[in-house]
């Protein structure tokens, strides 16, 4: 499945994907009580990567992550990704990063292989900048879901307000102005879809919407 799966990425144009040691019913790597697979059977799916990779015409980064960390210590988790890169993995992940102390150690060392931050905001990792984990450093820093806490913050607020006065205010960050229908799809791309339509000829947006 991991081999299939590199090949069809490969064939999607995506640029790299991470490949992690936790068992199939995963859970966020910033939840405690992972469960991890065997060493081997990580390496394995590293591997299968690094082999379907060789057998196409196109290339892909291969991301090696693994959870290790918070139940098998450091140590075990580094060796982990030391054998991941000599397999042929491209870049390391050290998930669950507790202090900045532990963030400098890794990427010292596993360099030169690039060492990718995960910046979860609440989660079990310091909070770092972007300059500061360059200082520390790692060449690859992600914010997954760096939107979730000011989404749902305000949605909480608005279906408050709607179970206890029966209507909601406009925010006063929008000036009263109106966030429709419309503007949404817009936002998404429906311009681009029309005038796409139009040039093939359509007629689904001949009047407008």
């Amino acid at each position: 499945m991991v081999g299939r799966t590199t090949q069809q990425y490969i064939q999607a144009g995506v640029a790299a994907f991470h490949l992690e040691d936790q068992v199939v019913n995963k859970r966020c790597g910033h939840l405690k009580n992972k469960e991890i697979v065997e060493e081997e059977v990580y390496l394995s799916r590293i591997r299968a990567a690094v082999n379907a990779r060789a057998q196409s015409s196109g290339d892909i980064v291969i991301i090696s992550r693994t959870d290790a960390l918070q139940g098998h210590g450091y140590d075990a988790a580094l060796t982990r990704l030391k054998k991941a890169i000599e397999i042929g993995a491209d870049v390391a992940f050290l998930e669950g990063i507790t202090s900045r102390e532990e963030a400098k150690r890794v990427c010292e060392e596993l360099a030169p292989t690039p060492v990718l931050l995960n910046m979860v905001d609440g989660g079990l990792t310091p909070d770092f900048t972007v300059d500061e984990a360059k200082t520390a450093g790692f060449k690859i820093i992600i914010f997954p879901g760096f939107a979730l806490e000011p989404v749902a913050r305000v949605i909480v607020a608005a279906a408050k307000e709607l179970k206890e006065t029966g209507s909601i205010k406009k925010p006063a960050s929008s000036n009263g102005v109106s966030f429709g229908p419309k503007d949404l799809f817009l936002a998404c791309g429906l311009q681009e879809a029309m005038d796409f339509d139009i040039a093939a000829g359509g007629s689904t947006y001949g009047k407008g919407v």
